[in-house]
Formats: structure tokens, sequence, C-alpha cells
């Protein structure tokens, strides 16, 4: 893994609050070593330098979380150089460029040289505080925890660096560590920065409030985590941090945008209230654009961008015909998260399903101005990525208590109210509790799968949602045989047998390591289902 680290960029001069410095990256090929941390501003630099390459890795993020989950697709050609479509396909190669992990990794670099070095910055620089390097500190380790629970999540067993590589003498040869070593690993460095007491609640400029970690952030990440992990109790207790406010607590936390109306302010113009944390891009003033808007455009049927699947539409226009039914409307103009999903011709009558076409829908989320003005579009292509946002954390909390609790229980009567949080907003009729009190495990989770899917489409999300159930009591039969007909029912590029095939072995469902490490590095093992 020698060529992952050796060469580590990093951001050179004083970068001041401008969202533009935290693009730049100057000068390049620099090693990060003791001769470069003199002051407060070298230790924001590199800081900078792991929102910078979080923000390049977007693309790769939204690949990772949806393209196997079966609600998004791409047809693939020359704008996927990296293969992305064979995982979709579950049908990867080691050489594949979608298995490459370098990327991620040069984030979790800049972290650990940060958490290297910023401390010894203090005795240089009579301005930099004991704060200013908590805070920095802490949002080190958010980085990394980030990026190793995107590693974890999608290759399971991979080597855990925890080290600044700082001369070309180190030992780069890792070998991979075990998922739970790698949780543990998480779940540590996010208890050290909780617990520091450094990290923000809100910054000087309001982006960053949202385009940095802040306490929030930690405890959001920290949720989830433990969802992952099957760590209930936990995941309820960070949700809670985040949506519970103690009496006399005067802190500006995120909150949940409860009117219909106000939703898509989430995602235009970005930064709002109920977001926790998302990668920024802003073209007006800083020339920052990314490729959402293009991949996910009206054309995409035609191109090469992400597309809807069958069965995504089908979900869509489901739901669109439950809010007109439950809003006793014609057609209610692109409100809620449904009918934001797709393209609303004006004059449209109902039924809305007779009007709609899979190559009509887009993701009006990265692509519109308002929920109310049909067909006006962003200037430019520059939507946020938002990583984690409160509805996410309502939901998190609702699978928890879900699968702590059984037909009849507590646990499952406040499942049920925030679920229909969720649902009010998106002007759905409510789920009666009595009806889900009637659900066994499954069903209630299928429920609750189901909101997640169509709240966070297109935001990387369904297939980790997917996987989490799949995993849920060392792959317990009867989760997974729901999953494998989820991702068979979603499937739109490949042979339904092929996949189901595949999906026999669970070592199929992460990525192998990529051949290009394996050649450099002895110490690797490949995963088992990728070794033949």
């Amino acid at each position: 893994m020698k060529k992952i680290f050796s060469i580590v960029l990093i951001c050179g001069g004083l970068l001041s609050s401008s969202c533009s410095d935290w693009l730049d990256l100057l000068p390049n090929n620099e090693q990060v070593t003791d001769q470069y941390w003199k002051s407060k501003e070298d230790v924001e630099a590199v800081v900078a330098s792991g929102y910078y390459y979080m923000r390049q890795n977007i693309t790769r993020m939204m690949q990772l979380g949806e393209l196997r989950g079966g609600t998004l697709y791409t047809k693939g050609n020359l704008l996927w150089t990296n293969n992305a479509e064979k995982m979709q396909d579950f049908n990867l190669q080691p050489s594949h460029g979608i298995c490459k992990y370098e990327d991620i990794y040069k984030v979790i670099g800049m972290a650990n040289s940060v958490l290297h070095y910023a401390a010894g910055v203090r005795t240089l620089d009579d301005t930099y505080t004991e704060g200013a390097l908590k805070a920095h500190m802490a949002e080190a380790y958010f980085m990394r925890a980030y990026c190793n629970f995107l590693l974890v999540r999608n290759w399971r067993d991979v080597p855990l660096v925890t080290e600044a590589f700082v001369t070309d003498r180190a030992d780069y040869n890792l070998p991979v560590s075990s998922e739970e070593d790698i949780i543990d690993c998480i779940k540590s460095d996010l208890l050290t920065a909780i617990e520091s007491g450094g990290a923000k609640t809100i910054y000087e400029e309001e982006w960053q409030t949202k385009g940095r970690a802040t306490i929030w952030a930690l405890y959001a990440l920290m949720a989830d985590v433990c969802l992952w992990d099957e760590d209930y109790d936990n995941a309820i207790i960070y949700c809670n941090k985040i949506l519970e406010v103690p009496e006399g607590d005067t802190s500006i936390r995120p909150k949940f945008i409860a009117d219909a109306t106000k939703w898509f302010e989430i995602f235009y113009p970005g930064n709002s209230n109920e977001s926790i944390f998302e990668l920024n891009f802003n073209y007006a003033l800083y020339q920052e654009t990314n490729a959402f808007a293009n991949q996910l455009s009206i054309t995409s049927a035609q191109s090469s961008g992400f597309v809807l699947t069958e069965r995504a539409v089908d979900k869509v226009k489901q739901e669109a015909a439950e809010v007109i039914k439950a809003q006793n409307s014609v057609v209610p103009e692109r409100v809620g998260r449904t009918l934001m999903a797709s393209v609303i011709y004006p004059g449209m009558v109902a039924p809305y399903s007779d009007y709609v076409r899979q190559q009509d829908l887009l993701l009006w989320k990265y692509h519109g101005t308002d929920v109310v003005d049909v067909g006006n579009f962003r200037e430019n292509l520059d939507p946020n990525f938002i990583i984690y946002r409160v509805a996410e954390i309502v939901l998190i909390k609702a699978e928890a208590l879900i699968m702590k609790g059984g037909p009849g229980s507590s646990e499952w009567s406040a499942a049920v109210a925030l679920i229909n949080q969720i649902r009010e907003r998106a002007m759905l009729p409510a789920i009666e509790e009595q009806v889900a009190q009637e659900y066994n495990k499954l069903e209630f989770m299928q429920v609750l799968l189901n909101e997640r899917e169509m709240e966070f489409l297109g935001e990387g999300k369904r297939w980790y949602d997917l996987l989490r159930l799949a995993r849920k009591d060392n792959y317990n039969k009867e989760y997974y045989d729901f999953f494998v007909s989820e991702i068979l029912e979603g499937n739109t590029t490949t042979n339904d047998l092929w996949v189901y095939n595949v999906l026999q072995d669970v070592n199929a469902l992460y990525l192998p390591i990529p051949q290009s490490e394996i050649d450099v590095n002895p110490n690797l093992e490949q995963n088992p289902y990728y070794s033949n």
C-alpha cells in the first residue's frame, strides 16, 4: 500500500473561512512531515484537505450506496471508467476500478497526520489555543471514523491505518484487520472526540456549521455505527442526543423540518436546519461543481448516469397515488419526497400514474430550486451531498426500537410515532399503531426500509440499509431471504439466476481487495469469494 500513503497532498498557505480556500490544494506533492507543521494555519490546511478529498469521493459514495440496492442503476459506458455497472451485476473482479479504495485512504491519511502532528504545533504557535487544537482533533477523528465505516461496509476486512506515514521508511505492508477490530476503532475514535469536549456546536460561517464536523455529526455517525453493530441501546442514546433537548439547553442543534412545503430547503439551497453534515459545493462564489445533475438527469435513461429501476418507478407512482388520495387533490405540485422525484407537466390531471414514464423520472432534489415552481432548474451543477440529516436520525432510532421490541411493546409504539413523523411531512397517511403492533419483526422492518428508501432516494443509503438487515443475527435466513428478494426485484441489468447464485455466498456482499494492492503488499489476503 506504499503508493497510497507515500505522497500526501496538502493545502499550502493560510486558509481563511472562505469555502473556495477549502477547494484549492497548493502546493502539490509536498510530504507532510515535521518540517511542515509550524502554525495553526498549517493544521487548518490539512484538515481542509481531508474535506476536499471527501468531496472528490461523492460519486463513489453514491455508487457504493445505491447501485446494488435495486433503486438506481447505471447502463454503463465511457462515463463510468471504474466498472460500476459490474458491481450492480455482482460480477466484479479485483482489477475493476470501482474496487479501488486509495482515495478513501487519502482522507484517512490527512486525519492521521493531524492526529500525529497537531499537538506539537501548540509548542510552536502561541496563537494556537487548546480549544482550537481539540476542535481540529475532533474533526480528524470524525473523518477517519467515517472513512473506516465506509470501508468496512463495502470491503469488510481491510487494512486499519491509524498511524501517520511520515517517512518512506514506514511499514506500508499492512495486513487486513477484521471487521470487529475496525468497528472497535471507529467507536473508540468517536468516543475520544466526543469526550474531549473539543467538537464545536456551530462555526463562525454558516456553511461550516454544516460542512465541517460538529458534535452533532459525531453523534449521528456513532448512532449509525451502533445500528450497524446491532448495539441498539447505544444507537438510541446517541440519536437522543440530537432529537431530545435537555431542559435548559440553549445550544443550537439541528432540527427536523416538519413543514412539507419547506422540505425542499434541505436540498436547495442546502445547509438547512435539518442538516447535520453535508459536503458543500458553490459554483456562484467559488466555481465548485459536481456531476450529480448530469448523472441524475432526465436523459439518464439514454446516457450513462443513474436511472431509477422499474421497481423504484412503481414505488414512486404508488406513493404519489397515496399522497393524492390522502390530500384529496388531483396533483399537488411537487411536494413531499415522492412527487419531488418526478417531472410534473403543467396542466397535468389525474391519474398521476398515467403520466409518469421511467425516462421522465429524475431526482429533483439535485436539480430543482423549489417544491412549488414547476420546471425551475438549478442554474449551476453544484448541489451539496448530504451525509447525515435529522430525518435519518429519526429512522435510525425507529429501527433500533423495532429491533429491541416486539408486538405489543412500548418500543414499537415509539417506532410507529417516529415513522409517522416522516410520513406526515411527506403528506402520506399515518401508519395505525394497532396495525403495526400486529406485524412480526420482518414485516415492521419492511415498513421501515420502505420509508428509508423513499426518503433518502439518491442519497447513497439503500445498499447499506438492505445489507444491515441481511447481516442481522449472523445472516439470519428469514432476513437474508428477504434481502435477496429485494435485490432480485430491483435487478435491471443482468440475469436473476446469476445474482441469486452469487448471493448464496455472503462473502460476495463485499468488494474484493484491489488487485493493485495485492500485487504490492504480500501481507494482504483476498476476500475468499474472489480468491479463485
